[in-house]
């Protein structure tokens, strides 16, 4: 059966869908464009369609974790669980979400004004923070035990999120690096790469030693090292790329100081021929 949750969320999402439709028509779309995601033919203004169209599509998925959860009532859990009856909740714990969901926010504004690379990334940001949140919302009242919510939470959201979080990761060192690489000089580069790889295989040393080293100093090296990273990255993509001066081939450049053409020595060969027949 759908729950309260479920029927708002999804009413919600039928209404951006239906707007984003309207928006393509009424912008320029053609006749299947809106429907067909404009696979077929053109949706109209970009923009907007995108916009309510993702709206919708964020909504929806609200609306299908709600009811997948049965808006964590009490009683539904309880008989989804088998059980007669669950403990009651625990206050909500502290969570840090909500600072980095201003940095994804503030991150999209920077990257509205300088480049849009940056503003997908603080979009992603922000999606995932959503996510994690409520998952967090969700899982503090899932049980009278805060170590079984945990659990619960863990359960559901570790497979999903260790590989996910390596992977944006590299991703994210990989793109800044990339930045900082290309806007110092061609010395410079070689040097910044040097040192980063000499603190990352360090760091890697640490973490893999088997001394009794605190896992919270490591911890500690490799978050400065990440935002140190990063916000070289944001500056070099700010200040811009050094300038780069394409070489022509030596070949060419030697047969264009000379002169001449493959025509003229073609002439040339003619023309010995000739005065070869006229000596004989």
């Amino acid at each position: 059966m759908f729950t309260t949750g479920f029927k708002f969320f999804f009413g919600i999402g039928v209404g951006l869908v239906t707007a984003a439709m309207l928006y393509g028509y009424t912008s320029g779309g053609n006749w299947t464009g809106p429907v067909s995601l404009g696979w077929k033919e053109g949706v109209g203004e970009h923009i907007g369609y995108g916009i309510l169209l993702l709206l919708g599509v964020v909504a929806m998925a609200i609306a299908c974790t709600l009811v997948f959860f049965r808006d964590a009532d009490p009683a539904d859990q309880a008989d989804y669980m088998g059980v007669d009856d669950i403990e009651p909740t625990q206050p909500v714990t502290g969570s840090f979400w909500p600072v980095v969901g201003a940095f994804g926010a503030a991150t999209m504004a920077v990257g509205l004004v300088l480049n849009t690379a940056v503003f997908i990334t603080g979009l992603v940001i922000v999606g995932v923070v959503a996510i994690e949140w409520m998952m967090d919302a969700w899982s503090d009242r899932a049980t009278g035990d805060p170590e079984a919510n945990r659990a619960l939470r863990n359960r559901i959201m570790a497979p999903i999120e260790i590989p996910a979080a390596g992977a944006a990761a590299v991703a994210v060192v990989v793109l800044a690096a990339s930045r900082i690489l290309l806007n110092a000089s061609k010395n410079g580069a070689v040097v910044v790469a040097g040192v980063l790889a000499v603190v990352i295989l360090g760091i890697g040393f640490l973490a893999a030693s088997d001394k009794k080293i605190n896992r919270n100093l490591v911890a500690g090296l490799s978050v400065v090292l990440g935002v140190a990273i990063l916000g070289g990255g944001v500056w070099a993509t700010v200040d811009g790329e050094r300038e780069f001066h394409e070489h022509e081939p030596h070949g060419e450049e030697d047969h264009a100081d000379d002169g001449s053409t493959e025509d003229d020595h073609a002439d040339d060969g003619s023309t010995e021929a000739d005065h070869g027949e006229d000596e004989e």
